[in-house]
This record gives structure tokens, sequence and C-alpha cells, in this order.
């Protein structure tokens, strides 16, 4: 029993990794929009490419093993939930009342050390931000129209 058990689990595994998932993925150069209409330094330009955009743009990078499922379906609703909430690539098309609540919540979520979420910094190290990363992505926000 065990044994027919053991191989209708391994069959459907097999069967799962057939099934396509949709990929994020833009024509559009990731961040393009928030960095040239809202002049961000490059530091800020490299850490918000490194820790904010996989989930929060047009463009994400995928792991190898975003081609195993479930781990895909996994990572493409949680990729979908980050843009629904923050999406850097369309932020030049918020309202100026939009932009605000989201600067306002990216600086909250920083000082909370809630963003990156703990499960993408657990399996993206570089992501991590250091007190010195956090303090420039700080300053940027704060010193930005919409925080004010």
């Amino acid at each position: 029993m065990i044994g027919w058990l053991a191989v209708l689990v391994v069959a459907i595994v097999l069967v799962i990794q057939v099934i396509p998932v949709e990929r994020n993925v833009s024509t559009v150069p990731p961040g393009q929009s928030f960095e040239k209409t809202e002049k961000v330094p490059a530091n800020v330009a490299a850490i918000l490419k490194v820790s904010c955009y996989d989930c929060h743009s047009n463009n994400s990078r995928y792991p190898w093993y975003s081609e195993l499922q479930p781990g895909a379906w996994f990572m493409a609703q949680h990729i979908k939930k980050g843009r629904d909430e923050l999406n850097f690539d369309e932020f030049n098309n918020y309202s100026k009342r939009r932009k605000k609540a989201k600067i306002k919540s990216i600086i909250s979520q920083i000082e909370k050390d809630e963003m990156p979420l703990r499960s993408y910094r657990m399996m993206h190290g570089n992501a991590r931000l250091s007190a010195d990363e956090k303090k420039e992505l700080l300053d940027f926000f704060r010193d930005n129209e919409y925080s004010k």
C-alpha cells in the first residue's frame, strides 16, 4: 500500500511540473519610470533593484528553484501580490494621494524591518538591508516630495 502511495505522490509531483506559470517580465527596463520621475540617486536605485524590484516592479529575476512546482506557484502569487501593493514601474501613473500613501508606507515598513519580507531575505541574502542601506533609503524617501 505504501509503495502505491509513493508512486502516486511522485507521479503528481512530476505532472504538476508541466503546468506553466506566468512570468513577470516586461519590455520596459526595470525601475525606469520611478528612477526617472523621482530622480533616484544611483546608490538608492541599486538598493531598490536588489531588495525591492523582484516583487515591486514589472520585471522579476527568477532563480533556478522558480522552475519547480509548487514553489513556482507560490512565487508567482507572491510577486503578483507585491506588484498589486506597490509597483515602482507604475508609480508615475499613481495619483498624488496614492503616491503619498505609498511613500509613507515604504518609510514605515523599512523602519519596522518589514520589507523586504523575511521569506524573501531567507532565499536572497543580498536583499537584506544593512543599517547604512536602510538609512540611505529612508533619507531618500523622507526627502521625497510625497512624504511631506
